[in-house]
C-alpha cells in the first residue's frame, strides 16, 4: 500500500463524510488537509525520538499538495522536531505547507523553515523538577520514560513491565502534579503529557481552517488527542462547512476505537494514510 495507484478512493460510511469527500474532490483548491504525526503519517515506536514518517508519506503529500488549497501537520510534538522528523523541508511540492506543533501553539513554515513559538510558562519547568521523585514514589519503574518536549512534559510506559497498569497508577498523581501547577493533562496512547492549558487540536484546526479559508476539511488522526480537533470539524459541518474524519486504526487497545466510532473513514494506519492521499491525487489528476 502506499505506492501511486496502489488503491481506489474509499467511500466514506457517513453522509457527512461523503458530503465532506464530495466537496473536497469538487473544489480541492479550497480544501485544508491536516494530518497529525504520529500514528497517523509515521508509525507508533517505542522509542518517539526515533519516530519517522512512512516512507510514502512525503512523496504521497508532495503530490497532493500543488492540487489543494492547503496542507498541514497538526501535532502534540514540538513543530521543529515534527518537521525534521517529518522530512518536510526544501521538499518539491511542500513549499506551502505549515506544521502546527504542541498542539497549535508553534507554528513552523516550509516556505522559510521557521519556528514560531511563545515562552515556555514557569510550570512546565516545576513539574519537570518534581517528576523524577513522583515517579520514584509511585513506583514507576526503569521502564517509564520522560520525554521533554520543551512547552510540555510527557510520560510514556510503553516500556515498561506493566504499560497499562503503569500508566493508570500513574494517572491520578500526574494529574494532580498538573493541576499544582497550572497544567492539564493529555492522554494518550500509553502516554501521559503536561502541557500549558488554552490550546488544543481543536482550537487549532478551526483557527487553521479560518485562516486558510477553506471550503472544506479533512482531518486524519489516531489517538485521544485527537477528539478535540473531530470536535471542531463536527462545529465546522454544523456551520456548513463540509469535512471528512479520518481514523489510523493500526492499533487497538491504545485509543483508536474511540475515533474510529466517530470516523468517517477508518484505515490501516499509517500506510492506509499514505494508500489514501494516493488515492485522492489520482482521482484529483484522472
Amino acid at each position: 500500500m502506499g505506492t501511486p495507484g496502489s488503491a481506489s478512493l474509499p467511500t466514506p460510511s457517513t453522509p457527512s463524510g461523503r458530503e465532506g469527500l464530495a466537496a473536497l474532490l469538487e473544489r480541492p483548491q479550497q480544501a485544508a488537509l491536516v494530518f497529525d504525526f504520529d500514528g497517523t503519517l509515521s508509525p507508533i515506536v517505542p522509542d518517539p525520538d526515533q519516530a519517522r514518517a512512512h516512507p510514502g508519506a512525503v512523496p504521497a503529500l508532495a503530490r497532493l499538495a500543488p492540487l489543494v488549497g492547503s496542507i498541514a501537520v497538526l501535532t502534540g510534538r514540538p513543530a521543529g522536531v515534527a518537521a525534521r522528523n517529518g522530512g518536510f523541508a526544501n521538499v518539491p511540492g511542500l513549499e506551502r505547507m505549515v506544521v502546527l506543533g504542541q498542539y497549535g501553539v508553534e507554528r513552523w513554515d516550509a516556505a522559510s523553515g521557521e519556528i514560531q513559538a511563545p515562552p515556555v510558562p514557569a510550570g512546565v519547568a516545576a513539574v519537570q523538577a518534581e517528576l523524577p521523585a513522583l515517579l520514584d514514589r509511585e513506583g514507576a519503574g526503569p521502564g517509564t520514560f520522560v520525554e521533554d518536549k520543551g512547552r510540555a512534559i510527557a510520560v510514556h510506559t510503553r516500556r515498561a513491565d506493566d504499560p497499562r497498569g503503569t500508566f493508570e497508577r500513574l494517572r491520578a498523581p500526574l494529574y494532580a502534579l498538573a493541576e499544582r501547577h497550572g497544567l492539564i493533562v493529555e492522554p494518550g496512547r500509553l502516554v501521559l503529557e503536561l502541557r500549558p492549558p488554552g490550546m488544543d487540536k481543536g482550537v487549532a484546526l478551526e483557527q487553521y481552517v479560518r485562516e486558510s479559508g477553506a471550503g472544506a476539511v479533512l482531518y486524519a488522526g489516531d489517538d485521544l488527542g485527537d477528539l478535540a480537533a473531530y470536535a471542531a470539524v463536527g462545529e465546522l459541518r454544523a456551520g456548513g462547512l463540509p469535512g471528512v474524519l479520518v481514523c489510523s486504526a493500526a492499533f487497538s487497545g491504545e485509543g483508536a476505537e474511540e475515533l474510529a466510532e466517530q470516523a468517517d473513514l477508518v484505515v490501516d494506519g499509517p500506510q492506509g494514510v499514505v494508500a489514501l492521499i494516493d488515492s485522492l491525487t489520482n482521482t484529483l489528476t484522472r
